[in-house]
């Protein structure tokens, strides 16, 4: 072997993919739940103050996921010739959860009123709190990626879903204080690395190593959380910029939409997004086949994507009725039929980003992210019609950054295979010559 890797490393990482696939299943149902408790429990008005501190913090930690994603991309097993020592990870994430915590409480009071115009302070500690933890948990979790520890991770989203259901639940069951449901969102981060730290320290200490010094993993994380905000604000985030581009439109109104658009995207983007690391781990370790593997995905995406828009299109109605029977308010089938649709090309982005950053083109892979953010904030501000905004918002962001990965791995493609051309044609001269 020469990755340092064990024997057997093969199987590890099929049953590695069905690990990740049934935690992240069981992670997506319990969001499901959580979208589905709050808004009966509090209404959609109320759930529209919630969703905002919901989308902003979502918002904060998909930028933060990005220091997972070089993590899972440098770490290598103890034992690898020519890496530097173990610690680094370990001493990073101490630092950075510091600078986190104190980079939101310094500037809150910038931002604070315009954010949480209503409760203000009151879910800036929630926040701080729940992003500074969610760095511990991003470079726990890009270290058990980086070295294939999948029934640790599996865990670690499950424990961190299922605590987050429990903790709303049971304020749900005393109070519809928003500060409260906020504090209930924010600490199963931390809960998580509690409640399994004791278990998961025998897959991770002293057996993982970075290949990049300390200088060198802040600028590429630095990079990837560029590219990591862009993601948040396409996907978590993309609540919080409807409701800045609403104008004139109701409370109730917003919290339709951003309920709709939540449960028509979740199931393929929860898993596209949780699947990340996994992949991009997977086409760095798997050069000869990265064509294969990468375009089956592509095609799996978007097959799943149309089968899916078009039940959404025929039972969705009927469903949303069924779940929410309060609301005053109901989608139409062709909206959900096309937010799931639009989902389905957000997931394909999702597989393309990690292709690109397995060849350590962190450039590109910021490029395409931030280009698909950028087009998605601006069309959402165009003067037309709140909701055809809002649907072209969701499908020309993903095309734009598709655009740009796709674009440099067929040129990246091309340069190869001119340069494996070039490097066989003297030999075939010479054996022309011999014959």
């Amino acid at each position: 072997m020469t990755d340092g890797r064990p024997a057997g490393r093969r199987p590890a990482r099929i049953s590695g993919f069905a690990f990740i696939l049934v935690a992240t299943a069981v992670a997506g149902v319990a969001s499901y739940i959580v979208t589905w408790l709050v808004p009966n429990r509090i209404g959609l008005e109320h759930y529209a103050f919630f969703a905002v501190f919901w989308s902003f913090l979502y918002l904060v930690v998909g930028t933060l996921a990005g220091i997972q994603q070089e993590i899972a991309r440098g770490t290598r097993p103890v034992g690898v010739p020519g890496l530097g020592r173990g610690g680094r990870a370990r001493n990073f994430a101490i630092v950075a959860a510091l600078v986190v915590f104190v980079v939101i409480v310094g500037t809150a009071p910038v931002w604070v009123s315009a954010v949480f115009p209503v409760q203000g302070w009151g879910l800036v500690w929630p926040l701080a709190i729940g992003a500074a933890s969610y760095v511990l948990v991003a470079v726990l979790s890009g270290s058990l990626y980086g070295v294939a520890a999948w029934l640790s991770l599996a865990l670690m989203i499950v424990v961190d879903a299922l605590l987050r259901l429990a903790a709303l639940a049971l304020v749900l069951a005393f109070t519809h204080n928003v500060v409260a449901l906020a504090w209930a969102a924010a600490l199963p981060f931390p809960g998580a690395l509690l409640v399994l730290w004791l278990f998961i320290r025998r897959s991770i200490v002293g057996r993982t190593q970075l290949d990049v010094g300390y200088r060198a993993l802040t600028w590429n994380v630095l990079r990837t959380a560029i590219a990591a905000a862009a993601t948040g604000a396409m996907v978590s985030g993309f609540p919080f910029f409807l409701k800045l581009a609403s104008g004139g439109q109701s409370a109730d109104t917003i919290g339709l939409y951003v309920l709709v658009i939540t449960l028509a995207r979740a199931p393929l983007i929860i898993v596209a997004m949780s699947l990340q690391s996994y992949f991009t781990v997977t086409f760095r370790d798997n050069v000869g086949t990265f064509w294969k593997v990468f375009l089956r995905l592509q095609a799996a995406v978007l097959f799943g994507g149309i089968v899916l828009a078009a039940l959404g299109w025929l039972v969705g109605p009927p469903i949303f009725d069924f779940l929410f029977p309060a609301s005053r308010l109901q989608p139409a089938g062709w909206l959900i039929g096309v937010l799931v649709l639009s989902s389905a090309l957000m997931a394909a982005l999702c597989i393309s980003a990690p292709a690109v950053l397995a060849r350590s083109q962190h450039l590109v892979y910021s490029a395409g992210w931030v280009a698909g953010a950028i087009a998605t904030i601006v069309v959402l501000f165009l003067p037309v019609d709140f909701t055809v905004r809002t649907v072209l918002a969701l499908f020309i962001g993903p095309v734009v950054g598709l655009l740009v990965h796709g674009g440099y791995l067929v040129r990246a493609n091309r340069r190869a295979q001119a340069s494996a051309s070039s490097t066989a044609f003297p030999l075939n001269d010479s054996k022309d010559h011999h014959d």
